[in-house]
């Protein structure tokens, strides 16, 4: 990994804007695309006891899809597609995967909600990463595939092979380097970790 170039993009970033992300030029932008609201939501929605209901988690899923800006139009409608013809049977299984990924074993959760909505071609990293970046913004990570790339590209990352089909290895080897590469900026460039990647993908652009 070049961490020449990631500190060369912070210092053109905060000649710009010294306050980061805190900057007032920013402040239109940052609240416009509050996450806070929607990470209360998923949390509130999302936690353990909730999953005896799996049509209130089902529902929870495709709101959060809905509410979130990260989201394209054309996904937002195919998985509204989607759940209008879900059993109730595949509503359970889809709350079991949704269970394991945020509370249990995270790689089985995060390959089988992959395996469930590649059946309709909906296994996509926004709509399956975005489900655990609003249940832990800090931690988590959206992954969006043309910054992905673009990153492991710029920066010179060995041995991580992107592809379209998420998998948890990639997403986990993939968050271990973004973690390695944000102990190397200011804090002020990662009030969270969506806006960590919205830092990496304007400074690849310039």
């Amino acid at each position: 990994m070049n961490l020449e170039k990631l500190k060369d993009m912070e210092a053109e970033f905060l000649t710009f804007y010294p306050t980061g992300f805190e900057d007032e030029k920013f402040f239109p932008t940052m609240k416009k695309f509050d996450p806070s609201k929607l990470e209360e939501f998923t949390k509130e929605n999302l936690k353990k006891e909730n999953f005896s209901n799996p049509n209130l988690i089902v529902d929870t899923f495709f709101k959060i899809i809905q509410k979130s800006a990260l989201v394209s139009l054309f996904d937002k409608l195919k998985f509204k597609d989607m759940l209008l013809t879900l059993t109730s049977y595949e509503k359970d299984m889809l709350s079991l995967e949704l269970y394991e990924l945020l509370h249990g074993n995270k790689r089985d959760g995060f390959d089988g909600l992959v395996e469930f909505l590649n059946q309709y071609k909906l296994a996509k990293w926004t709509i399956i990463s975005v489900i655990l970046y609003y249940n832990n913004r800090q931690k988590e990570y959206f992954i969006k595939p043309t910054t992905t790339k673009n990153v492991i590209k710029y920066f010179d990352i060995k041995d991580l092979i992107y592809k379209p089909t998420p998998s948890f290895e990639f997403y986990d080897s993939y968050k271990k380097i973004l973690n390695e590469m944000k102990k190397n900026v200011d804090k002020s460039l990662h009030p969270d970790n969506a806006a960590f990647t919205g830092f990496l993908r304007i400074g690849m652009k310039d």
